[in-house]
This record gives C-alpha cells, sequence and structure tokens, in this order.
C-alpha cells in the first residue's frame, strides 16, 4: 500500500508503461524517500523509488519508458539483485530517473539502501525484509559527515551570496524547507544511526538545539505542513504574502530576516553534526 492515491496512480502508471515496454524487465518496485518515511506530501513531495532488474537494464528502453511518464515526480535508481547486496561505493554509477528525464550515469549513496532496508515500500516484488541488503552503519555515518561539506555547506556557501540563483531562492519557503530539514536530517542520522523524513528531522532538531534556533524550525515546520513551498518563481512571489498579508502566517515579520535565520541556522547545524561525528 502507497501512502495517497497519487502515489498510487504514479505507480500504477509507470507500472503499466514499463510492462508494456519491456515485459519481465521491472521484476521488483519499491519507494524509498517521503512516501517511505511517513512524511509524503502530495504538492511537493517527489515519489523516490528504486527499481530492480535481473540484469543492467537497455538504457534506451528505460529513457522511453520515462519519457512517456512525462514530468511526474517519479525520481529513482535502477539496480540489479546483485547490486543490492553489494556497497554502493563499490558499484560505480547506475540509470536514475529525475524530473522526467534519465540520467545514464548516476551516483549512488548508502541512504538509499538503508532506507529500503529499514522502510522501504513494496509496489511490486519481495518485501525488503526478506532481501539480502547490504547495511554498513559505519559507511552510512562516514558519507553522512562527508557530505555535510561536499553538499549542504557548498549550499549555504552559494546562498549566503544574494545574487545567485540560490541567494534569491532563500527569500521564499522552499529553501527554507530544503536548507533547514536537509542539515537536520544528517544530523538526526549521525545523532541515532537512523534516518528520518523532513518533518522528523525537523522535530529532532527542536529537541536537539537550543531555542536560539527554534522559530526557524518552527517555520520550516510550518512550510513544510502547509504543502505549498515549491521551488517555483510564482511558489516565492506568492509567500510573500505570509509576510506581509494579515493575518501574517510567517513566524517572520520579514523574508530578509528569515533567510539571515536559515543561512545561520544551517552552518550551526552542519558544525554540530560533524562534532557528533568526531566524538562519537
Amino acid at each position: 500500500m502507497t501512502p495517497h492515491p497519487k502515489v498510487d496512480a504514479i505507480v500504477d502508471t509507470y507500472l503499466s508503461l514499463a510492462d508494456a515496454e519491456a515485459p519481465g524487465l521491472v521484476e521488483a518496485l519499491y519507494l524509498e524517500g517521503s512516501a517511505a518515511l511517513g512524511d509524503y506530501r502530495p504538492t511537493t513531495s517527489d515519489v523516490d523509488f528504486v527499481a530492480v532488474t535481473t540484469e543492467p537494464p537497455p538504457v534506451e528502453v528505460i529513457e522511453r519508458i520515462h519519457a512517456k511518464l512525462g514530468v511526474h515526480p517519479f525520481d529513482g535508481v535502477y539496480l540489479t539483485w546483485d547490486d543490492l547486496r553489494r556497497d554502493p561505493a563499490s558499484l560505480g554509477q547506475r540509470p536514475q530517473a529525475h524530473a522526467g528525464r534519465l540520467n545514464r550515469r548516476g551516483d549512488l549513496n548508502p541512504v538509499t539502501w538503508h532506507t529500503l532496508a529499514r522502510h522501504g515500500v513494496t509496489c511490486r516484488g519481495p518485501k525488503p525484509k526478506d532481501l539480502d541488503i547490504w547495511n554498513d552503519p559505519e559507511a552510512l555515518a562516514a558519507w553522512t559527515d562527508a557530505n555535510l561539506d561536499h553538499y549542504w555547506r557548498r549550499l549555504v556557501a552559494r546562498a549566503s551570496r544574494v545574487v545567485s540563483p540560490w541567494g534569491l531562492a532563500c527569500f521564499g519557503g522552499y529553501a527554507t524547507v530544503w536548507l533547514v530539514t536537509g542539515v537536520s536530517r544528517l544530523h538526526y542520522t549521525l545523532a541515532t544511526g537512523e534516518l528520518t523524513s523532513k518533518t522528523g528531522a525537523a522535530l529532532h532538531a527542536l529537541r536537539a538545539f537550543p531555542s536560539r534556533w527554534h522559530r526557524v524550525l518552527n517555520e520550516a515546520l510550518r512550510l513544510r505542513e502547509e504543502d505549498t513551498a515549491l521551488p517555483t518563481a510564482s511558489s516565492h512571489l506568492s509567500g510573500l504574502a505570509d509576510h506581509f498579508g494579515t493575518p501574517r502566517r510567517s513566524l517572520y515579520a520579514s523574508p530578509f530576516e528569515r533567510r539571515q535565520d536559515v543561512l545561520a541556522f544551517a552552518t550551526h547545524a552542519i558544525t554540530a553534526a560533524h562534532t557528533l561525528y568526531t566524538t562519537r
């Protein structure tokens, strides 16, 4: 069972297209991400998947499948049964779908394997608990610690430049949710060894960080719950009413003040997460 009728429709459409294009190719299909972690939002969430095949799939075939599927938010990776048993660091790259397009050589990370093993939702095939899925908590922690700098600290640096795509995005709700919950998720993993959703991460951060950061965390939770913050110009513009409307919905009087807290919290949480890793 998937968590929402919209997810059901996307999965059914994908499997119908895959079976028509290449009967028997997709032997198993699992959901990970928000749909597996209990935090799916029908407007702003992607549907993240893992498709399993016996042999590496012909990329031309799966390109056609995703071209026909179109812009449905169905993003994921194609793995073989043997891949599931192996450390992703040893596998190189695998085909990945994102935003209706196929990247033939997408990078892999251990979060996919651990999420699938612990939380995966079965749409076709055996249940994850019945499979031999690679699991290494130390490798997950090491990757998480490295990702703090390889992705998140670099993103904060780009967002700190106002005249840049991410700098401008930080005035909107989407970047608030992405940055605040993103670094909180990594902090949660290094603190607990487990994986959590965007909402779960912000709730964790409310417990883990002092009250100085509670307003920006509650703001991210508000935006996540309202399910309206998208990475589009129209969403950014409509979100300005959250600050200036009557009654005011945002916990901040201005987007400038919120942006400052988003960037400051992200920097603080990255440093705190590194400390968790080095003192384990």
